[in-house]
């Protein structure tokens, strides 16, 4: 819904200007004839605007912890919990893309391979997971390059937490579980933490079923090992910590 808001050219604003219509639809260029490429090419820019909404969201669930504010952070990541849910739903629609039909226009793709979104390795990088090799091996360009070497800088999700937990003298993770009445709201953006870790992982493993159902264990493009690369991210856990507290746990008074 378009409101009009004080700037002096609303009166000349429509939807279609506003939404930047002519432009966003101009930019689907198929490379071949192929009927599926406009779905594949949709598909990945689609994935790219929900990653920036992930990203700005995330932002602002650090920067609010950062002000002790932990029921807006929760806000945040339940926005980008229910964003991740949809980035797994639109796999289905891909997955009505035969094996042939992207044969037909997979070779043209050359060395394109979504393992290069900067967009997804900041993601990975504000919510904890700084591999020193992420900055580099992408091929970004000189604008990706600098972003990604200032999210590899920047404090994570993690750091903002960890802080938050320090400044409300929290003593401990297990303190959250075995008085959550105390800790109410620490312990609500824990698990809103966790359940953003969580979906995640359901992410990387339909991702994985994704791939092997369109090219089994094919090199994948760009280079990458397909299938096997895609197999060994099935570990990564963004808060690993939290997951380890709940082995601590014991039975409640």
């Amino acid at each position: 819904m378009i409101v009009n808001g004080n700037d002096k050219h609303s009166d000349d604003l429509s939807y279609s200007s506003y939404l930047s219509l002519p432009e966003l639809l101009s930019l689907q260029h198929r490379r071949t004839i192929a009927h599926d490429e406009l779905l594949f090419i949709v598909m990945h820019q689609t994935y790219e605007l929900w990653f920036r909404l992930i990203l700005h969201e995330l932002e602002a669930a650090r920067s609010t912890m950062d002000r002790g504010d932990s029921y807006l952070s929760i806000r945040s990541l339940r926005r980008v919990v229910t964003t991740a849910h949809l980035l797994i739903a639109q796999m289905d629609v891909l997955d009505t893309m035969t094996p042939q039909d992207f044969l037909r226009f997979r070779s043209d793709l050359g060395s394109a391979s979504g393992a290069q979104s900067a967009q997804f390795r900041e993601i990975e990088l504000i919510s904890g997971l700084k591999d020193p090799s992420y900055p580099h091996g992408l091929s970004p360009t000189a604008v990706e390059d600098e972003r990604l070497r200032r999210r590899f800088l920047e404090p994570s999700l993690w750091d903002s937490f960890v802080s938050l937990l320090q400044r409300r003298r929290c003593p401990a993770l297990t303190a959250l579980f075995d008085d959550s009445d105390r800790w109410r709201d620490l312990f609500q953006l824990s698990e809103a933490l966790i359940e953003y870790d969580q979906v995640f992982s359901l992410w990387r493993i339909r991702h994985v079923q994704l791939v092997e159902r369109q090219i089994g264990s094919k090199t994948g493009t760009g280079g990458s090992s397909g299938d096997s690369h895609l197999r060994a991210t099935l570990s990564k856990r963004f808060f690993p910590l939290l997951w380890e507290a709940r082995s601590g746990l014991t039975k409640p008074n």
